[in-house]
């Protein structure tokens, strides 16, 4: 198919943002929303990357062409490292032919499955429940599973720990691929792999430099998201100087899921090398 990106020549202060999250996912942007801010704000490329939702790379490709907005083949991919969460930015494979589309079907599918555990065993806990809940979360993406059952489990249980404490007895579980597994399709499908917001601490792997170096012996990734909002400057310092020690690409992006929290316009210059390995020229 033709992408929105195909011929693609950008200037070294046009504006960027490479991870953006909308209603696929866990964002509260629709599609057009976030492209129409993107296109009212000057922006000059960006890439939407819904947790885990590789199937709709197509859809976004058409809605871009026809908006005439650039925008990159991406999608964030859930892992588990150390115990921890670890997210990993996937960018350049086909939509029609790739090998991430069924470790994100997957994905999904066991985390709705999990759902349903968690749900049957809130009804046999004797909480009031309404079955119906049960089809409308299922309906929606794997990454609102969690804040579906925690509103449900809202409305009979009010202390906030004892929410937690309910849905992890009742079995809920993120569901994840290791990041090995993730590195290779992204590879096999033509796509490279970037580890995403290193720098977060909530429930992710922080990442020192140690622990950079560990990931890689286990997982080939192509690069790191160094820019990053939460990131401190140090951060920042630190994961570009080893980027650039390794060989490593460099990405940047705001996660942006709703417009209280908008895209940042990041300079297409820091992610150069990144952009260019995908087919997009920086003069």
């Amino acid at each position: 198919m033709s992408l929105s990106t195909t011929g693609l020549s950008l200037t070294a202060n046009a504006a960027i943002d490479l991870q953006l999250h909308t209603t696929y996912s866990d964002g509260d942007w629709t599609d057009e929303q976030l492209l129409d801010y993107l296109i009212a704000e000057r922006f000059s490329l960006a890439a939407i990357t819904d947790h885990d939702r590789v199937d709709i790379a197509d859809k976004l490709q058409k809605l871009a062409t026809d908006k005439q907005f650039p925008l990159l083949v991406a999608v964030e991919m859930s892992a588990m490292w150390k115990g921890k969460l670890t997210d990993l930015l996937c960018y350049g494979f086909d939509p029609d032919d790739n090998h991430l589309d069924a470790l994100a079907q997957d994905v999904t599918q066991r985390q709705h499955e999990n759902t349903r555990q968690v749900f049957n065993y809130l009804l046999g806990k004797g909480y009031a429940l309404d079955p119906q809940d049960l089809e409308q979360m299922l309906a929606k993406p794997a990454a609102q599973q969690l804040p579906e059952l925690v509103s449900i489990v809202t409305k009979c249980i009010q202390d906030e720990k004892a929410i937690g404490r309910t849905l992890l007895n009742g079995g809920f579980t993120y569901v994840t691929h290791d990041p090995a597994t993730i590195v290779e399709a992204a590879h096999q499908s033509g796509a490279v792999c970037i580890l995403a917001h290193p720098g977060r601490s909530d429930g992710f792997v922080c990442y020192n430099r140690a622990l950079l170096d560990e990931l890689r012996c286990e997982a080939h990734i192509d690069g790191i998201e160094a820019c990053y909002p939460i990131h401190t400057p140090e951060q920042t310092a630190m994961y570009v100087e080893y980027a650039r020690h390794h060989h490593l690409l460099v990405s940047a992006g705001s996660d942006s899921h709703n417009s209280n929290k908008p895209p940042i316009k990041y300079r297409a210059e820091l992610c150069r090398d990144l952009l260019e390995r995908i087919g997009v020229q920086i003069e």
